[in-house]
């Protein structure tokens, strides 16, 4: 390369090396651009065609890709979907998949937040909610199945990573919650009668014999006397000790008589009964037969109740105590309109024109509580039925004990009796309060104690031992923590995502209820 000349300045590019390059006197012309713009704008409307024709012929499989087979026939208007400059709003997924109205709709997040605690409270709109779209994704191909979604939508608003990790223990578990049955129960005496009776060698035929599953599996019916107990319990030979009749102010019972002669709403039954079921000697009485919930017991429980707590008139509607959370008051309304509505027949054969009157008027009444009872969102208060030490009379509770331990004597070997009142048993008890479980889908490859193990089952069926009531007692919850389902549910083994047990719109019973 020349060295060029210190002295020539026009070259002179500066002073940080003497080594220079050779630069053209002027500037070079560039070529010329319009063929480029040409050839480009061409292209350009080429590809805005193919866009307009995917959208109006196409069904917009090119941009967006198909939607899935549920949504497959909205392809033909994209409109029914999206709105201009808003995307996919909610309004347009509810026009199909929410005809109820109001604010705690199925598919919303107020919902969610209901999710099993019915807990209106909860359901205050939420900051962060999210369209429908953002977890269900569409124009993914007509395989796609929206139900899926993906864990990261969820962990967005729960603090977890994964099943594995983050995720806590179950809160009966970690809290160590009782199983809250009010039932005196031992599981494995039962099994080995069970199987005794029926020449079974299988514990789990035993187990079915009283949990009876629903018709698709998954869950089971809620036990009752009728199936699982009554083909053993209060046979002919159960009887109450003699009591004393009700005499002025001493404590006692009603007579069959008596309660035929006073003819009170709801007693009906007393003019069918057979007297020859009791007893009388020396002004005393006793049931030689009791059945379960036997009316003649459970009226003169409420009696004995009102005279030591007349106050809570509500709690003579129900047979048994308002022991239930608040979400689940419903049951105690059902029941008490159930005895309102068996009280308002008996009233129908008397032809007195004032009495008629009266039940013309109490049926309106009580239609007017159904219909706030049957509306899903209207508050509810369950203590209005319960016993409280401000509707006690005055009287001495322990002069009415002994009446009561002898009314109830056969039914205390299962129940347990509090404020004259037999306790409420929990039918159809849910453990697992947010979460689905599958009973169908796990006994392909587990039996009943392999999970349902914090019982001793296999220690003691084949042994004539008593285990001790800390072992098997119906407090004991007896269902497998988080890490016995975590020894399956892997990455590589069966599902462990969110929604493998989880649902965000847990209301199934609305979801074809298409004109509430």
């Amino acid at each position: 390369m020349a060295e060029i000349p210190p002295n020539n300045r026009r070259f002179d590019k500066g002073f940080f090396t003497r080594e220079r390059f050779a630069v053209a006197a002027k500037y070079l012309a560039m070529p010329n651009r319009a063929r480029l713009f040409k050839y480009g704008g061409i292209a350009a409307l080429a590809l805005a065609l193919v866009f307009l024709a995917d959208a109006f012929i196409g069904r917009a499989s090119f941009i967006a890709g198909p939607l899935s087979a549920r949504h497959a026939l909205f392809a033909k208007n994209c409109s029914s979907c999206h709105t201009a400059a808003h995307g996919a709003p909610n309004a347009n997924c509810q026009s199909c998949h929410q005809k109820s109205a109001g604010e705690r709709q199925v598919y919303g997040f107020a919902k969610h937040y209901q999710y099993r605690s019915a807990d209106v409270d909860r359901s205050s709109p939420h900051s962060q909610e999210m369209t429908c779209g953002t977890c269900h994704r569409e124009h993914q191909g007509r395989q796609n199945t929206l139900q899926n979604v993906a864990d990261n939508k969820c962990v967005g608003c729960h603090d977890m990573r994964s099943f594995h990790s983050g995720h806590p223990e179950f809160e009966f578990a970690r809290k160590k919650i009782p199983n809250p049955s009010n039932l005196t129960f031992q599981h494995i005496l039962h099994v080995r009668e069970v199987m005794k009776e029926q020449k079974l060698s299988n514990a789990e035929n035993a187990c079915l014999s009283c949990h009876t599953p629903k018709p698709d599996g998954r869950t089971f019916q809620p036990l009752s006397y009728a199936k699982a107990c009554d083909r053993c319990h209060l046979g002919e030979t159960e009887s109450t000790p003699y009591m004393p009749l009700k005499s002025g102010g001493r404590p006692g019972v009603a007579t069959l008589a008596e309660i035929r002669k006073s003819a009170s709403p709801g007693t009906q039954w007393a003019e069918y009964w057979n007297a020859d079921e009791f007893s009388e000697q020396g002004g005393a009485v006793k049931k030689r037969i009791v059945y379960h919930a036997d009316p003649w017991v459970l009226y003169n429980l409420q009696q004995i109740r009102h005279q030591l707590y007349p106050g809570a008139e509500l709690a003579d509607l129900i047979n048994t105590t308002a022991e239930l959370p608040p979400e689940q008051a419903r049951t105690l309304y059902e029941e008490a309109t159930g005895t309102l509505q068996k009280q308002i027949e008996s009233l129908r054969g008397n032809q007195s024109p004032d009495v008629q009157n009266e039940v013309s008027s109490l049926t309106q009444v009580l239609k007017l509580i159904q219909q706030r009872i049957d509306e899903p969102y209207a508050p509810l208060d369950e203590t209005k039925f319960a016993v409280t030490n401000g509707d006690r009379s005055g009287a001495d509770e322990r002069a009415y004990a002994p009446v009561i331990d002898s009314l109830t004597k056969p039914c205390q070997l299962c129940h347990t009796v509090q404020k004259a009142t037999i306790r409420r048993v929990k039918t159809d008890l849910r453990t697992m309060v947010r979460a689905e479980f599958d009973h169908r889908a796990h006994v392909l490859h587990a039996k009943c104690l392999d999970c349902h193990n914090v019982i001793p089952f296999r220690q003691y069926l084949g042994t004539d031992d008593k285990p001790a009531p800390s072992q098997d007692n119906a407090q004991i919850v007896n269902l497998p923590t988080i890490e016995k389902c975590q020894s399956c549910h892997t990455s590589k083994a069966a599902p462990a995502t969110c929604t493998t047990c989880h649902l965000f719109h847990p209301d199934r019973e609305h979801w074809a209820s298409l004109t509430r």
